[in-house]
């Protein structure tokens, strides 16, 4: 789809205005790790339990986005994980054991008392500081998880973190039985990630370059990437239509699990947010007639269960997709920014398109660095499928041994010899192109920017590509499968700094 340069540089902005300020990713960090302190104190009664308090939910994943109401506080989700085996007590008395010490934390900071909720405790602070935070008590269970999901036939790759969790509901709530309730936050933020690894760790780089800083340095709620981005505007997008019936809005889990499925590396808001629109409900299985959203840490729990129960949802959610497919498609079509803004104002709320209207927001120096001007957008429409990789990247020069180097790594000096060896799961035959882009003045004088696709060849099962070190500056490699004319894989882009 074409897109007008003023709607790319809107939605970059809408983007922007969205984003949690980093002093609230700080504050939440803050306020986790004294409620661990509080649990790992000399008189906590879960001492000897070794407590562990971790995020979960859209502040881990990075997709919180800015309360819609002044009045609206931030929902932070922590898991509270204790070296404690199911069988030695109950969910309600490991509700209750955690409950005490939250009450005593509540008490010693001059807070309200916790509320108690279906799963979690909920802890309110200061009108002021507009946050809670809900607190899920949790145990172990890997060694469980990863033994059901083998019964069953389903991978085990995301196990090593599963957790048992709490629910009053539960029908053994009270009896002392393995049979609990499940959930693996971590392993499903570490799902996400790899989802978008390459264009993160892209950023990430390009962030410190421009920081001066090592990478290490950046913090990880500092670097944003366009599913990220994309996954946010999308959720501001469903608050504000369902305003006035919260009950039938998209729950954000399925959003995000078919956000990160359709994603395909895209380097821009604009590319990843019309890539996963036009892809999103591909992703929707069906299993004997029923609508299934596998979740990915665990395929036979399905995040669309209650559609069955309540096909008001399901309704909702394809409304919800078909009026966010005509509306950004209008703006993208608009002939001004003021008509894409009209386009989108209705459903995204007054006051956050006001606060994007005075100009360019998010064209940063890392975006001119990885989705330069000349940079080609792919021609084929995307096929779902398929994943493809750089696994393995060398530089050498006469007289001196081969040597590996990662994306974002220090710079090369000029006039090495550089191999890239990208692996598929793509079944042949397929075709692979690879696109190269160059940046900076030495590049642009010797009319070697590039951008564009050029096509590779596969050698004895092996994709590679061979380069040479020309440039100062800082270049990206990525690797295309095409398979019957469509994309079915792309790597993400392969940072290259030269000297």
């Amino acid at each position: 789809m074409v897109v007008q340069q003023h709607t790319k540089e809107l939605l970059e902005g809408l983007a922007e205005s969205l984003q949690v300020p980093p002093n609230r990713y700080e504050e939440a960090e803050r306020r986790y790790k004294a409620v661990g302190n509080w649990l790992l104190r000399e008189t906590s009664c879960v001492l000897d339990a070794a407590p562990k308090v971790y995020i979960q939910g859209s502040f881990r994943l990075g997709t919180v986005i800015r309360p819609i109401s002044d009045g609206e506080d931030y929902d932070v989700d922590l898991v509270c994980e204790l070296s404690l085996s199911k069988m030695s007590l109950t969910q309600a008395d490991l509700k209750a054991l955690l409950g005490r010490e939250i009450q005593a934390y509540a008490e010693a900071h001059r807070m309200e008392d916790p509320e108690e909720g279906r799963r979690c405790w909920t802890q309110h602070y200061a009108d002021e500081a507009r946050f809670h935070m809900d607190i899920l008590p949790a145990l172990p269970d890997a060694a469980h998880q990863r033994q059901l999901l083998e019964t069953r036939g389903f991978s085990t790759e995301w196990t090593d973190t599963a957790i048992a969790i709490t629910d009053r509901e539960h029908p053994e709530f009270r009896q002392h039985t393995v049979d609990w309730p499940h959930s693996n936050p971590k392993g499903y933020a570490n799902w996400f990630h790899s989802k978008m690894r390459a264009i993160f760790e892209a950023r990430r780089y390009a962030l410190a370059l421009e920081a001066r800083a090592n990478v290490e340095a950046i913090p990880y709620y500092e670097v944003r990437t366009p599913l990220q981005s994309a996954i946010q505007i999308l959720k501001q997008y469903r608050d504000m239509m369902f305003a006035e019936s919260p009950d039938d809005k998209p729950i954000s889990i399925i959003l995000t699990t078919l956000a990160a499925h359709a994603y395909q590396q895209e380097a821009t808001v604009s590319e990843a947010l019309y890539s996963i629109l036009n892809q999103l409900d591909r992703h929707i299985q069906d299993r004997n007639g029923v609508a299934w959203i596998a979740n990915p840490t665990d395929p036979a729990e399905n995040f669309a269960d209650r559609w069955a129960t309540y096909p008001d949802r399901k309704t909702a959610f394809y409304k919800w997709l078909e009026q966010a497919r005509r509306d950004f498609i209008g703006a993208a079509q608009a002939s001004s920014r003021r008509l894409a803004i009209e386009a989108l104002q209705p459903r995204l709320g007054q006051h956050l398109m006001e606060s994007v209207k005075s100009g360019r927001h998010g064209f940063r120096w890392f975006a001119k660095v990885l989705s330069p001007a000349h940079r080609k957008t792919p021609p084929w429409n995307y096929l779902d499928g398929g994943d493809v990789r750089i696994q393995r990247a060398t530089h050498s020069r006469k007289g001196f041994r081969v040597q590996t180097f990662s994306s974002g790594s220090d710079p090369l000096p000029k006039y090495c010899n550089l191999i890239f060896e990208a692996c598929t799961n793509v079944s042949q035959p397929y075709k692979v192109y690879w696109q190269i882009v160059n940046t900076g003045r030495e590049a642009e004088d010797a009319n070697g920017l590039r951008g564009g696709f050029d096509e590779g060849i596969v050698t004895k099962g092996k994709l590679i590509k061979k380069e040479s070190t020309l440039y100062t500056g800082t270049h990206s490699i990525e690797c295309f499968i095409v398979k019957q004319g469509y994309l079915a894989a792309r790597s993400g882009q392969f940072i290259v700094n030269i000297q």
